[in-house]
């Protein structure tokens, strides 16, 4: 053997028993500390060549073991490896193979998979140079052995996931070196690897199944890239053939055509290759679908259909292209002779059969969609397919509606694909598709008392999935096009006349209102109709549905319906709400009684109750009267729990306290979702009762309890009412502002920031005053909460600080470009000048781009207002100190990453930042550049006394920004 070495002469035994799973954990550790040594040292690792190559060792988990590191060594240290070490590697691994051949027993297959994985990263390191026979050795020792033919196998596996594998990322020298591997194996090989994969399929197709499976597995990896026609010939192909009949290797010989066919050719060859395929499996009776029992099997044929369908349509497309009429036309015929086996799998009783068609049938259908017109054969073709989706769409009687796991999201997802292939029919045939459904419908709203709900719910899904196969602008499906306005319309007057709703299935109730909704524009154009499915909507069948799942949606889409049709609500209105008054009510938290509604369903019915008020024809004062009746059970539940939270001394009821407190803010909130501004609000005489409703909320403020979900409930409610509200809101704001930021934390002040921000942007100078006073504390709380310290790893933290210092930015911003920069300018001289240099610091310093580009936006507007001989006594020092460097330095950070788009934005503001100060200082800008900054950059004085275009044009400004900076 070559390279024997003292070090390598025998392994450490007391470390080899701490391979072993159960060892304790100092043997691991020892084990582990003694497998880096050998990992590590020029020679060590020879011992585990030579336990491998002579077979010292029994133990299985010591073989891994000196696999893993023969496996290191090749994979990072074969380049610094001598040639007589190189030569080790070879010896050994043929050496172990040769073992192998005459063992009774095989290797465990944990074994078998390392020992390839080595064999195929020493081809991938030495076929090209050292070890070109690399094949021809291992076929001359292995023969027909069983367990040298298992290896031998498993390495090409292992190969082709080295060098061929897409789904493997390589860097760019490895992609070059895998090439040429292949163009030599393609050279040198390949006619022989496949002479021997037909040996080992013939040889063994009888007597050992998993070797000739292994086999098929290998020609499918390896068809791609080979020369197709050392496979796709009669001797082979027929073998194949064969298999498929055979139980133990049919699915995998399927699997291994299937690769066949998808191999990219000429269109004309690729279609004499599939009809030849498609003949042969006729004449073996695959095409009866129906006889076949094995739906493993089915699965498998399946897919091999389907990417043979996929083929013909791809050759089809490119022959039609380039103008090949006869090839085209021949190829679309053998398209539709597989039509009918089509529809025999799309039909199939497993889903996961039907499904692997799906993407064959719709690249069918996008051919007829192509075609000028449609033969009868194609369009009896079309309607099969569209009784086949229909039929496919049912829903079988083992769905569990209550309690969906994984066969129903399987079962889900299935038919969104043929909700696909529905909107592609319509697309190729839309009269037939209406005519089709029309049918269906009809036929099942006649008898639907004595169908079972799968029928009933597949009929009212097929009229709602019309409504995106056929689209309209803005869901105008009752106009325009007369045929289809008439058809849905007859639809949905039977929908909502025949009496289904009252079928007692969730799936049938969630579809009837589902529907309605989508077609809420029906009901303008037949209005007669709402009364009955507003009460379909009120009573048993919706909102109060024994079905927790039924009422959660109807509440929704009864909110929705409501919204669309507040119109002709006029006449309902105090009855609708005198029916779902008790779904209004707050759920008290400790009585463990379990309301029809969760408190994010009642959030739509606040919101429903709140645009029937505002919509409807009452007059003022009984639309107050109906607000304040909707509102004050709220105020009044809301001032009870709170006084019993501030009593409450246990965490958890606390937490249930305030969550109710929550809820009942944010109710109070989606009321006034129906109103679009203040004066919509007066209109309605609801001023008033929304200024009780802050009255009473905002004590929640001081709670010392619960703080964040309180703050967090009232500050939305403060938003809400800033656009329902304006000025008169104003008042509230100081004092919750001040309780808002007692003890905050990085999050609170995060949320806090965009109110006063909407408050700066909203009122301007008329909120000076205020400002003034809470500008400060606002800004050194945020300081505070930034120089808090936090674990070096917490993400959460580092991700929270840095939202708040966008945030913190931002909030300048909106001062600045509010023009109400007297509030910053009026802090006094040191807190101006530490607000001025977290700025600085946010353009130049800050690895965030997002922030970078806030604060160079701030830096311009501060220079627009404030620069210039009449500008604030001191800020031309400033900009020459401090805003002129942060615009050229900001750009050097090694972070500044300008294949980001962020930063190529900030870059832009930068440079406009600069554009500004030139506008506002004049020539004496130019001088400083050129005469101080530049040349203490050490910037050459060519470039330095590069003059700038003239100001009003930004964007080579921009360029003259990066040529200096570069």
């Amino acid at each position: 053997m070559a390279c024997q070495s003292v070090t390598a002469a025998v392994m450490d035994e007391q470390a080899l028993l701490g391979l072993n799973p159960n060892a304790d954990a100092p043997y691991r550790q020892r084990a582990m500390a003694y497998f880096e040594q050998l990992k590590e040292s020029p020679d060590a690792w020879e011992v585990c060549a030579k336990a491998l190559s002579q077979g010292l060792y029994r133990d299985d988990h010591v073989k891994f073991f000196c696999f893993q590191v023969l496996e290191h060594q090749i994979k990072f240290r074969h380049a610094s490896l001598s040639a007589a070490q190189q030569q080790l590697v070879r010896e050994t691994l043929m050496k172990w193979l040769q073992s192998q051949l005459m063992n009774a027993q095989p290797e465990k297959v944990f074994i078998r998979n390392k020992a390839a994985q080595v064999f195929a990263l020493t081809f991938v390191r030495e076929y090209l140079t050292l070890w070109p026979k690399f094949f021809f050795d291992i076929l001359s020792m292995v023969g027909l052995n069983p367990n040298g033919v298992d290896i031998y196998l498993r390495t090409l596996m292992a190969i082709d996931a080295e060098v061929v594998d897409r789904d493997i990322l390589h860097s760019a020298e490895d992609t070059r070196r895998n090439t040429l591997i292949k163009d030599t194996m393609r050279e040198q090989c390949n006619p022989s690897l496949v002479e021997s994969w037909f040996q080992i399929l013939q040889t063994y197709q009888r007597s050992h199944p998993e070797l000739t499976c292994q086999c098929l597995e290998v020609v499918g990896a390896y068809v791609s890239w080979i020369d197709l026609n050392l496979i796709a010939n009669d001797r082979f192909v027929n073998l194949l053939l064969a298999q498929m009949s055979m139980e133990e290797l049919r699915e995998e010989a399927c699997d291994c055509l299937f690769e066949i066919i998808n191999k990219g050719m000429d269109p004309v060859d690729k279609t004499k290759l599939v009809e030849s395929l498609c003949q042969a499996l006729h004449s073996a009776g695959f095409f009866s679908v129906e006889q076949e029992e094995d739906v493993d099997f089915l699965a498998k044929f399946s897919r091999l259909v389907n990417g043979m369908g996929q083929s013909l349509v791809l050759s089809w497309t490119k022959l039609a292209k380039a103008g090949s009429g006869k090839e085209a036309g021949a190829t679309l015929q053998a398209l539709e002779a597989k039509v009918p086996l089509l529809l025999q799998l799309l039909m199939h009783e497993d889903d996961d059969i039907s499904a692997n068609v799906v993407g064959f049938c719709y690249d069918y259908l996008h051919v007829l969609k192509q075609l000028p017109q449609l033969t009868e054969q194609q369009k009896t073709h079309m309607e099969a397919i569209m009784l086949a989706v229909i039929k496919k769409l049912t829903y079988d009687d083992e769905y569990n509606f209550e309690n969906e796991g994984e066969d129903e999201a399987m079962f889900v997802e299935y038919r969104k694909q043929l909700k696909m292939l529905l909107d592609r029919l319509a697309q190729v045939s839309p009269e037939l598709l209406l005519e089709a459904v029309l049918r269906v419908f009809s036929n099942t709203m006649q008898n639907w008392q004595a169908l079972p709900f799968m029928e009933v719910e597949v009929a009212i899904r097929l009229l709602y999935m019309l409504g995106e196969a056929l689209p309209a602008s803005h869901g105008a499906h009752f106009s325009g096009d007369t045929m289809k306005t008439s058809t849905l319309q007859e639809m949905m007057r039977t929908l909502v006349s025949c009496g289904v709703s009252s079928y007692q299935h969730t799936s049938v109730s969630l579809e009837f209102f589902e529907t309605v909704v989508r077609y809420d524009k029906f009901f303008i154009v037949e209005p007669q109709h709402i009364p009955s499915v507003l009460m379909a909507f009120l009573d048993h069948r919706g909102l109060r549905n024994n079905s927790p799942k039924v009422r959660s949606r109807v509440a929704y889409l009864f909110s929705r319906f409501i919204k669309t049709l507040h119109k002709h609500m006029n006449t309902f209105v105090e009855d609708i709400l005198t029916r779902i008054q008790d779904l209004l009510a707050l759920a008290p938290p400790e009585n463990g009684f379990t309301p029809l509604l969760t408190s994010d369903d009642q959030l739509f019915m606040f919101e429903a109750a709140g645009v029937l008020i505002v919509n409807g024809e009452s007059p003022v004062e009984r639309k107050q009267a109906l607000m304040r009746s909707l509102l004050a059970p709220l105020m009044d539940a809301f001032q009870l729990l709170l006084a019993k939270l501030l009593q409450e001394t246990e965490e958890e009821q606390q937490a249930s306290l305030a969550d109710a407190l929550s809820h009942a803010v944010g109710f109070a909130s989606r009321t006034s979702k129906a109103f679009s501004n203040k004066q919509t609000v007066k209109q309605c005489g609801c001023t008033e009762v929304y200024r009780d409703c802050l009255h009473c909320f905002l004590p929640a403020l001081s709670c010392p309890v619960q703080r964040g979900v309180l703050r967090s409930s009232v500050r939305s409610f403060l938003h809400r009412m800033i656009i329902c509200l304006e000025e008169e809101v104003l008042p509230f704001i100081p004092a919750a502002s001040e309780h808002m930021l007692k003890d905050c934390e990085a999050k609170d002040l995060q949320e806090f920031i965009p109110l006063i921000s909407q408050i700066t942007a909203k009122f301007k100078r008329q909120v000076a005053p205020f400002l003034q006073q809470i500008f400060m504390p606002l800004v050194l709380a945020i300081f505070e909460v930034m120089a808090r310290p936090a674990e070096e790893n917490d993400q959460t933290a580092a991700l929270e600080k840095q939202m708040l210092r966008r945030s913190y930015f931002s909030f300048i911003q909106t001062m600045t470009g509010s023009g109400i920069n007297e509030v910053m300018a009026n802090q006094g001289a040191e807190n101006m000048e530490r607000i001025l240099f977290t700025i600085i610091q946010g353009a130049a310093d800050l690895p965030d781009p997002v922030a970078q580009k806030t604060c160079f936006i701030i830096l311009s507007r501060l220079v627009e207002l404030w620069g210039g001989k009449d500008g604030l006594v001191g800020f031309s020092d400033f900009i020459y100190k401090h805003i002129v460097p942060a615009c050229f330095l900001a750009p050097l950070k090694p972070s500044f990453d300008l294949s980001d788009a962020q930063t190529v934005l900030t870059l832009s503001e930068c440079a406009l930042t600069l554009k500004t100060i030139h506008l506002k200082q004049g020539p004496e800008f130019l001088q400083f550049l050129q005469q101080e900054y530049l040349p203490s950059l050490q910037v050459t004085p060519q470039i330095a006394q590069v003059t700038p275009p003239r100001p009003l044009d930004p964007p080579p400004c921009n360029l003259w920004a990066r040529l200096v900076v570069l």
